[in-house]
């Protein structure tokens, strides 16, 4: 059994996708936890109310001197919801006072939640980039695949960061996350952020710095899905026929390394949940030299065509925007 909560499905035992290695690590992206305040159908982590697994203190404090060691410029914070680890506020205190920037991939609901009314004004004073997870403009795409009410939830934790000064042109960033209702790529980022900023914008009075575009990529949660509907391997090939070779320099792993809640690294947060170790074997933070990671192997597999398809998916959304005559480069 998967510590997701999910046997794992083999994508394929062997990839042909071609061979990356990593550069200069400038992106800590740290998993605090599967616990979170919501159960997405999309999500990769398979995170929800009940689940128990949180970084605790002295791995906290790992990170922080892994920071330290590699003078890293981002601690990038996920989980589940990261601000319900309860080391959460220690860490992003900790890290601004190592002059390291941070970012908090938040669902935006839990700023609504009993015990977390302040969480908005502690990120905004400790001058934290907010990431916040909004894979429509419209109520009712949003319910359907994050839950009844989260929409009006998400709406209101937005107005209420606007008011802190999030997304108003000031230096307190604000990025919203798009990513497809089921098995498609994503549409062009740039003509759907004007979409987003024009709807939000005209609907609630709210704004919002960049729109991110995500592929929902064929692992856990949503892999499963798939399977279940007899769409799995229709969509792998989806990714493939999508393939483009001028991705691979964008790709996130070649400058972030993944962490999960017990200190283990990843290449990426995909490959954590598919337990595909970086470098090859399972490795401890505590153990690392930050300084060693310039040229070193990147784990690989068929689920790597998702963020490569098309235009590209990161953790900051698009790659590229590839012509026509790009498409399925191999």
């Amino acid at each position: 059994m998967a510590i997701s909560g999910f046997p794992p499905i083999e994508i394929a035992p062997a990839t042909d996708f071609p061979a990356l290695t990593r550069d200069r690590l400038e992106t800590l992206q740290v998993n605090l936890g599967y616990l979170c305040n919501q159960s997405c159908t999309h999500c990769h982590v398979a995170a929800g109310p009940k689940r128990t697994e949180n970084m605790d203190r002295p791995t906290v404090e790992t990170v922080l001197a892994f920071l330290a060691r590699g003078r890293i410029s981002v601690l990038d914070l996920t989980g589940g919801a990261p601000e319900m680890n309860p080391h959460f506020r220690y860490l992003v205190e900790s890290a601004r006072k190592l002059g390291v920037h941070v970012i908090d991939r938040c669902n935006l609901t839990i700023l609504e939640e009993p015990g977390y009314e302040d969480m908005a004004r502690f990120l905004a004073e400790n001058r934290v980039e907010i990431t916040a997870s909004l894979p429509c403009y419209l109520e009712d795409n949003v319910d359907r695949q994050r839950g009844r009410g989260v929409f009006r939830a998400s709406i209101a934790a937005l107005k209420s960061l606007n008011r802190l000064g999030y997304g108003t042109g000031s230096r307190l960033k604000l990025n919203l996350v798009f990513n497809p209702q089921g098995p498609v790529l994503p549409p062009p980022q740039k003509e759907l952020e004007a979409a987003y900023k024009q709807h939000l914008r005209e609907q609630f009075d709210i704004g919002f710095d960049r729109l991110y575009t995500l592929a929902n990529l064929p692992i856990q949660r949503f892999a499963h899905t798939l399977a279940r509907e007899g769409r799995l391997d229709e969509y792998l090939a989806l990714l493939r026929a999508h393939f483009d070779r001028a991705n691979l320099e964008a790709v996130m792993c070649r400058s972030t390394l993944s962490v999960d809640w017990q200190g283990y690294v990843y290449d990426c947060d995909f490959n954590q949940m598919l337990h595909l170790p970086q470098g090859g074997g399972r490795k401890h933070l505590r153990d690392l030299d930050p300084n060693t990671f310039t040229g070193a192997p990147i784990a690989v597999a068929d689920h790597c065509y998702g963020c490569t398809a098309g235009q590209g998916s990161s953790c900051r959304g698009a790659l590229n925007t590839p012509s026509p005559s790009r498409r399925g480069q191999g």
